[in-house]
């Protein structure tokens, strides 16, 4: 083998290192149940657990089941978020409150292997006034379970197993999918990473050919 070809051989070498890297650092997510407040209409990420959580009266909280990075890119609870519809035929009882449920099993292809979501359904929870929001969702929407944690892993019985599991990503995340709406849809694009490694490479090619060139001369 020439000389020539040598330096090409050890670029081509470095950028699938590069490549490889990239794809291999968005390629985990964790498959849980995330738990959202209702504030002034919109989804907001609850700050607390639902055990530690006390609802007042009139409020809708939200629980999706998804594979997601981190709790910025989770994603939202879909259906219907009206606490008149919601609650329209749960009276109010003096001593207690009611609590808009919005429970969203999530999609197939965020389901543990061999497990189907059953569809998302609202509920509301007439509950004493000092309840939490997990006596909120045993009241409409048992069997809970938890691991040793406290971490919420079931509601109505899904998942049957796994908790907070880490799994590896086939396609887009839904993490991906929130950057792209977020971004004006610009977030389908190479990373900052990976644009580094690229260019990295670049200089390296052309200190290759500068070389192969000196020698000639």
């Amino acid at each position: 083998m020439s000389r020539r070809r040598t330096p090409a051989l050890v670029l081509v070498a470095l950028l699938l290192l590069v490549l490889g890297g990239a794809g291999q650092a968005q390629a985990v997510g964790y498959r849980y149940w995330s738990f959202w407040d209702l504030s002034d209409g919109k989804w907001t990420y609850a700050t607390q657990g639902p055990s530690t959580v006390r609802p007042s009266d009139g409020d809708v909280q939200g629980f999706r089941f998804a594979v997601s990075e981190d709790s910025r890119h989770a994603v939202q609870p879909r259906g219907d978020r009206d606490f008149t519809s919601i609650c329209a035929r749960t009276p109010a009882e003096s001593g207690k409150k009611r609590i808009a449920l919005v429970l969203d099993f999530g999609v197939p292809k965020d389901a543990p292997s061999g497990e189907t979501p059953p569809s998302p359904r609202t509920a509301c929870a007439r509950v004493p006034s000092d309840a939490t929001t997990a006596d909120a969702l045993a009241a409409v929407a048992e069997p809970l379970r938890y691991d040793t944690n406290a971490l919420l892993c079931a509601i109505a019985g899904y998942p049957r197993t796994g908790c907070g599991d880490q799994v590896a990503a086939t396609g887009p995340t839904a993490s991906a999918k929130a950057r792209k709406e977020t971004s004006g849809g610009q977030g389908g694009g190479p990373s900052v990473g990976l644009l580094a490694g690229v260019a990295a490479v670049a200089v390296l090619a052309g200190a290759g050919i500068w070389q192969a060139r000196r020698r000639r001369g």
